[in-house]
């Protein structure tokens, strides 16, 4: 069951660390909505909530449904949010405002599926490393995908993905793959087992330490 992603929200008249501080004594976390051609809001929310948000991955990357206080819902994405160095709380969050018909970028989940059955970790044992954890996509707000599911089950150990192998859905483009710089990123890879890489620089050293005893030897019988 997915969870209704809405934000509560008031506007807020007091400005600086001072009145900052007052608001998260209060349970509430400072923050800005900006952007689609309108004048910057400064808000507050309400630290519960946030936090309760907080544990939906959906939270960070797709659409909000802010309501401000005696205004009107608006459509936002969440674009930064600030945490304490070292307690865990949020101290600042910056809302993008959404308008509707024009395209907008934003920073959205990769699901890797099939990552046990893929080629490389069921019949090579090797071990996959995500080489990104999330990918920015472009696109119409109605076309925002929730995630960009990957499946990897062919792929075999020392063998990787990159953005170019991937199709992204309908309406959707990738504005990090640039073709001209070469800049295609890679996603995810399997590597092959420790124990296999270790054995295999033993062996290595091994050989390595066997043609060095038989040049010594050689040049001991010569002299």
């Amino acid at each position: 069951m997915s969870v209704e992603l809405k934000l509560d929200a008031t506007v807020r008249s007091d400005q600086g660390k001072g009145a900052s501080r007052r608001l998260r004594r209060a349970k509430q976390i400072p923050g800005i909505l900006y952007g689609a051609g309108k004048q910057p809001a400064s808000l507050t929310f309400d630290e519960e909530q946030v936090l309760r948000l907080m544990r939906e991955e959906a939270f960070f990357s797709q659409i909000l449904d802010v309501k401000v206080k005696g205004k009107r819902t608006e459509k936002a994405i969440l674009k930064d949010l600030q945490r304490h160095p070292f307690k865990p709380l949020v101290t600042h969050m910056d809302l993008l405002r959404i308008k509707a018909g024009e395209k907008m970028r934003q920073n959205v989940p990769i699901h890797f599926l099939n990552q046990e059955e893929s080629k490389g970790v069921k019949l090579g044992s090797g071990v996959v490393h995500h080489d990104a954890i999330e990918v920015e996509v472009e696109c119409l707000p109605d076309d925002l995908p929730a995630a960009i599911d990957i499946d990897i089950i062919e792929l075999d150990v020392g063998s990787s993905l990159h953005l170019s192998d991937v199709t992204p859905p309908e309406g959707v483009s990738f504005p990090g793959l640039d073709p001209e710089t070469d800049h295609d990123p890679v996603l995810v890879s399997i590597h092959a087992p420790r124990k296999a890489v270790e054995e295999g620089e033993d062996g290595e050293e091994a050989a390595g330490g066997e043609a060095d005893g038989s040049a010594e030897g050689g040049n001991g019988e010569e002299g």
